[in-house]
């Protein structure tokens, strides 16, 4: 059921292959005298996916699941779950950076094999005899490979996870390509989504910075597909310091000289939900798994639930008038040129519906002519949530750090 294999001949691991927390992917069993594959920490064995008996059982348990009433999976590291049958050496990669070890092989032998679509496609099978249920793969690969997951009859995946939104440098116009890239890479009828924070990266506030916060939220929100948002984002939660003596996660315990570069747990601390002890996470006097946040008597639910220009208040209406446009739930995505490099903008159409977004990743005020697009727009949403009424498209003024979505 999981990947075992005899020593090497020097009596180490079989092969070259590493773990993305440290060390070696084999770790030796003193009772059979075989290394067993992990990736991962040591207590989280492969399972053997070519071995049909496994599969079979995987699918029972999801059946199980499914046969409760979920609503769907997410399928953790779904482009590893088969690795070479030979169990090849990696090669080395010349262009890495001398930081994480682990990247410092081509995973070409671990990641992305093509039985691996077998696999995900029984799966998909499985699900397909529910009505209504989804699957979402987590899978960071670049567009042509991620693509693949769609299945060639759309038969994988319903959702692989685009992750380029945190991966990339914040930029108007680098993130205004890889938006344009996404849409023209999409198959045929596949349905796009983007990620802009998660468990495993730096808080968005964090990355963009606090002033950008609230730009980052609007584009996620108003981009054609679904969107997938972090717990504590919408409160506009940053990343929290760790000292050595609370460090929880595995790579940056297993490798302290890189725990600044490889630890996360200062994005997963407690959500804020009061100003309580604990932030009414953990009752009093419990210690958390993590640290709170120095700010969290401040920046939590209640007291952003009772501020009509907070984050969180920000963050609702933006989902609200999401939920009451088909033009943001199932509307065309085109770009719009600007002229300036700092901002973004695109339109939302379905229908005679017609929206107007404009980001500014700057701190920088903008004068802009859109007089293309019409005479006017309305103001529905901005960042500020100050903005009301009717701006003139020929001399559109958009403030730092400001996003705004207008009825055309």
């Amino acid at each position: 059921w999981y990947i075992w294999r005899d020593p090497a001949p020097d009596g180490g691991p079989p092969n070259n292959w590493t773990s993305f927390f440290g060390g070696p992917a084999w770790t030796l069993d003193e009772q059979t005298g075989q290394y067993y594959l992990h990736q991962f920490v040591t207590q989280q064995p492969e399972l053997n996916y070519r071995n049909p008996a496994v599969l079979e059982a995987m699918l029972g348990e999801m059946r199980f699941w499914l046969e409760r009433g979920v609503d769907g999976f997410r399928v953790d590291v779904i482009w590893l779950m088969i690795k070479d049958a030979e169990l090849r050496d990696e090669p080395v990669d010349p262009n890495w950076d001398g930081v994480n070890p682990h990247f410092r092989l081509q995973h070409i032998y671990t990641q992305d094999q093509p039985e691996v679509h077998d696999v995900i496609r029984r799966m998909r099978a499985l699900l397909d005899e529910y009505d209504d249920r989804m699957m979402v793969g987590e899978i960071y690969l670049h567009n042509e490979q991620l693509m693949t997951y769609y299945g060639a009859d759309f038969d994988e995946v319903h959702l692989p996870f685009n992750f380029q939104l945190i991966l990339a440098p914040w930029e108007a116009h680098t993130v205004r390509r890889l938006v344009d890239q996404y849409e023209a890479d999409l198959p045929a009828g596949g349905w796009p989504n983007w990620v802009l924070g998660n468990h495993d990266q730096h808080r968005v506030a964090t990355r963009v910075g606090a002033a950008q916060a609230r730009v980052a939220q609007m584009l996620l929100l108003t981009l054609r597909g679904t969107p997938t948002c972090y717990y504590g984002d919408e409160l506009g939660m940053e990343n929290v310091p760790i000292p050595p003596e609370f460090v929880q996660d595995p790579p940056a315990v297993n490798q302290p000289e890189i725990a600044h570069i490889v630890g996360r747990d200062p994005e997963r601390t407690p959500m804020q939900w009061d100003a309580t002890p604990n932030a009414g996470f953990a009752a009093p006097g419990v210690q958390p798994w993590l640290p709170l946040a120095l700010d969290y008597a401040q920046r939590n639910v209640v007291v952003e639930s009772g501020e009509p220009r907070s984050m969180l208040s920000f963050f609702r209406a933006l989902t609200a008038l999401r939920q009451s446009s088909a033009a943001l739930t199932v509307g065309d995505y085109a770009a719009v040129d600007t002229g300036v490099e700092n901002l973004f903008a695109y339109t939302r159409t379905h229908g005679d519906e017609r929206l107007l977004v404009v980001l500014n990743f700057a701190g920088s005020t903008h004068r802009i002519d859109l007089s293309a697009l019409g005479k006017e727009g309305e103001i529905l949403l901005s960042t500020g949530m100050e903005s009301t009424g009717k701006l003139r498209l020929r001399a559109l003024y958009v403030v730092g750090n400001e996003g705004i979505v207008l009825r055309l």
